[in-house]
């Protein structure tokens, strides 16, 4: 097999990436539980949230691998997940789901089930969000929830998806202190009733600021005493120039493309341990934000592209050792391990409408080419400017056939985003996340709270909103397949059924929100979290506002995005697989149709029309399994 990388240094490091077994980290955990025995009831909750992240990153076990120019893992190595319990708090069931299921698993030592069970779910099993979002949702929704209707990501993941933007590489940390501190100094307690509230949440940027600065600062010492013992002389002068970049960032902002790029990776690392943001952060349009960088770089004689390129390597491979922490219950058992989700979008436009193509973009192309990782995931926007060498570049790779990358028409991104009442230039900024959303990125997150069910609601239409599978009564009672004599009344229906349950789950999903903002201070959204909160634009004049559901922080299309691209493209398989199972000429009836088809045989899939006009309903049987 193909070993796939520019170098010997790449290919180690892409074959340790893609053959490490993925294993739980308890570290993370551990460290948050004590902080919160600690500090709980002292400390606001933003506060308190922050000091979670300081402590870890203060004590966390560090990892440089051998080779590696991008340091930094989210757990004690590659392929480390560390678990959340603030969020989910996992069974002793759960843990050994992880470990012995037959997908992908992760492994779990023996100690840290009898860590879990003695320690971990006693602290955490009622204060975690998931406990709290179950206890307090209606009858009419724990229902639907049990039976399959919907899923709900917020029970183990933190909100939404979101991406960074172009402030990382414009300030660093220290910088974003003296931000905050001002800030403070201007609240004014006497007008203001959201002051007190204010100042907890500027207070919390600034412990996160500490918390990835001292991170930084370890990483240095790391690497300067790696280097110290390092008899390669060549790896040594790597080390030292290691901890040369990690003396600049995350501190302060980067200043050449190397420190720009593991500054990057600092953000995302804070962004993914602070709290789980639905498994997904992502560097957005990370040619146009690295290369000012590179043309500084190359013209001062410091870079040139094989160089440039092989960085970019090690930061995919970054992006592909660190595994979604694991979820719980039936999804567990049925979801295999996976990275977490990045998406790079590359081309497209600039901010003032110019052709967005650069030569980083050219490098990123290269770089997905030659590594096929499946994190991160890569898009190429695609404008009326963009040059026909990239995008026929882009489909050489395309056509490869191992999935990447994905085309996005910048033109249609641009007009959603200003559809949604994004400014022109905000539209130009942003792209496409996660899987797929679009977003002003560094400016929203956005929110997914579930999959919707639709084939399922379709079984209840036809079967007066009963649901055979878990016996009970879930939707509204508008009669059997039988009673609908045209198909327009079956759609009637079906509409009236996907209301009814679709605003049982807005309404579960509008409390759910409000147990995020003030519980654990997530600020109802991923990207303002207080861990990066202050890479935000206004982030600090709007620390109040950043706590409500409805924030202008916030893109809510995220939530009826995931309800209605299902209803888009399920809903039509659906009623042609119910229409047009026989050819247009066959005239049957509504009735007949679904009396012919409602018991259950295979052979009637493959039966032609003749055929079928001619077995009675006792010699047919097919339901619809969906």
């Amino acid at each position: 097999m193909k070993k796939r990388g520019m170098n010997a240094r790449i290919q180690a490091l892409r074959e340790l990436s893609v053959n490490t077994q993925p294993h739980i980290d308890m570290e993370r955990a551990k460290s948050e539980t004590e902080t919160y025995k600690k500090y709980e009831g002292q400390l606001s909750l933003p506060e308190l949230r922050a000091q979670v992240l300081y402590d870890y990153f203060s004590t966390k076990t560090l990892y440089i691998g051998d080779g590696e120019l991008i340091v930094g893992e989210k757990g004690d190595s590659p392929q480390a997940a560390p678990t959340f319990p603030e969020l989910c708090c996992h069974t002793v069931e759960d843990m050994h789901v992880m470990n012995d299921r037959e997908l992908i698993n992760f492994t779990v030592k023996e100690e840290d089930y009898k860590y879990q069970e003695e320690v971990i779910i006693p602290y955490w099993e009622k204060r975690s969000t998931r406990h709290r979002i179950i206890e307090n949702m209606t009858p009419e929704w724990k229902k639907c929830y049990e039976a399959g209707i919907w899923t709900e990501f917020m029970e183990q993941r933190g909100p939404g998806h979101t991406v960074g933007s172009f402030k990382i590489y414009e300030k660093g940390f220290l910088d974003y202190k003296a931000d905050i501190e001002e800030a403070l100094s201007k609240l004014d307690f006497f007008n203001d009733p959201e002051a007190f509230a204010k100042r907890n949440q500027l207070r919390a940027m600034a412990k996160n600021c500490d918390a990835i600065i001292i991170l930084g600062e370890r990483y240095a010492a790391y690497a300067r005493e790696l280097a110290e013992k390092c008899e390669d002389p060549v790896r040594k002068e790597e080390l030292l120039q290691i901890a040369a970049n990690c003396d600049v960032v995350p501190a302060n902002k980067p200043q050449t493309y190397w420190q720009a790029i593991q500054m990057y990776w600092f953000v995302h690392l804070g962004v993914t341990t602070e709290l789980n943001p639905w498994d997904a952060y992502s560097p957005g349009r990370l040619d146009q934000h690295l290369n000012v960088f590179y043309e500084k770089d190359v013209e001062d004689g410091i870079l040139d592209d094989e160089k440039a390129l092989e960085l970019l390597e090690c930061l995919w491979v970054k992006f592909n050792n660190q595994p979604a922490p694991p979820k719980v219950g039936i999804t567990l058992k049925e979801s295999s391990t996976y990275t977490d989700f990045a998406n790079l979008n590359t081309g497209g436009v600039t901010p003032t409408g110019e052709n967005g193509v650069n030569n980083v973009s050219y490098l990123i192309l290269d770089c997905m080419d030659e590594m096929q990782l499946l994190q991160p995931s890569s898009n190429v926007q695609i404008s009326r400017k963009t040059p026909q060498k990239f995008l026929k570049r882009a489909c050489e790779i395309s056509r490869k056939g191992w999935g990447q990358p994905a085309f996005y028409n910048t033109e249609a991104i641009i007009q959603e985003l200003m559809n949604a009442g994004k400014t022109l230039e905000d539209a130009r900024k942003g792209g496409t996340s996660g899987c797929v959303e679009t977003g002003a990125f560094g400016n929203e997150a956005y929110i997914l709270t579930g999959y919707l069910n639709i084939p399922k609601i379709f079984e209840l239409t036809l079967n007066n909103g009963y649901d055979h599978v878990s016996g009970q009564q879930l939707g509204l009672e508008l009669g059997n397949a039988e009673d609908f004599k045209t198909y327009e009344e079956l759609w009637d229906a079906f509409a009236a059924q996907l209301k009814y349950f679709i605003d049982i789950k807005i309404a579960g999903s509008n409390v759910i929100e409000r147990i995020f903002a003030p519980l654990l201070f997530i600020q109802s959204n991923a990207s303002m979290r207080t861990s990066v909160s202050p890479e935000f634009e206004s982030a600090m004049t709007r620390s109040s506002e950043v706590m409500k559901p409805r924030s202008p922080c916030n893109n809510d299309s995220g939530l009826m995005a995931v309800l209605a691209i299902p209803i888009l493209d399920n809903v039509p398989a659906i009623l042609l697989a119910t229409i047009r199972l026989l050819p247009t000429p066959v005239n049957i009836t509504l009735p007949e149709h679904f009396e012919i088809t409602s018991q259950n045989d295979t052979e009637f899939c493959s039966m032609d029309s003749d055929r079928y006009l001619k077995l009675s309903a006792s010699e047919v049987r097919h339901s619809f399994i969906i």
